[in-house]
C-alpha cells in the first residue's frame, strides 16, 4: 500500500499532471466568462436585432400545443426539444474556439516558432547538384563521391 501512494504521488507531482490541472481550471473559467460574453452582451444584441426574438427560450413541444414557456410546457407535462438553447452552446462554442485560436496566434507571436536550423545540403564536387548524405554516387552526372 505504501509502495501504491508513493508511485500516485510521484505520478501527481510530475510537471505535466499540475499543468493539465491548471489548464484545466483556466479552461473552466474561460469558458465562464465566454458564456456570460454570450448570455449578457450578445445574445441581448441579436435578439433586439431579430426583434425581441430570445433565441435560449426557443423550443419545440412534443405534442404540437403551444406554450408561453419551456416552464409552461414543463408543468403540463409535456416533453420539449429545446432547440435554442442548443443554437447558444453551439455560439459559446464557436466563440471560445475563435479566442483560443487568437490566443494560440499571440503567444506563437510572442515567443515564435523554434525552428531547428537547416543542415547545408550536400553538393557533389562535379556538377554541384545535391545528393544524399549517404550517397557514394552523384545520381545526377554519376560521379564518384568522397564520404
Amino acid at each position: 500500500m505504501k509502495k501504491f501512494l508513493n508511485d500516485f504521488k510521484e505520478f501527481a507531482m510530475k510537471g505535466n499532471v499540475i499543468q493539465l490541472a491548471v489548464g484545466v481550471m483556466i479552461g473552466a473559467a474561460f469558458g465562464k466568462i465566454v458564456t456570460s460574453l454570450v448570455n449578457d452582451i450578445f445574445m441581448p444584441i441579436i435578439g433586439l436585432l431579430l426583434g425581441g426574438f430570445n433565441l435560449n427560450g426557443a423550443f419545440y413541444a412534443l405534442d404540437g400545443n403551444s406554450y408561453a414557456s419551456i416552464e409552461a410546457a414543463q408543468a403540463a407535462g409535456v416533453g420539449t426539444l429545446n432547440y435554442g438553447m442548443f443554437l447558444q452552446s453551439v455560439i459559446d462554442f464557436i466563440i471560445i474556439a475563435f479566442f483560443i485560436f487568437l490566443f494560440v496566434r499571440l503567444v506563437d507571436k510572442l515567443f515564435g516558432k523554434k525552428e531547428e536550423p537547416k543542415k547545408e545540403a550536400r553538393k557533389c564536387d562535379f556538377c554541384k547538384l545535391e545528393v544524399d548524405d549517404e550517397a557514394t554516387r552523384c545520381p545526377h552526372c554519376t560521379s564518384e563521391l568522397k564520404l
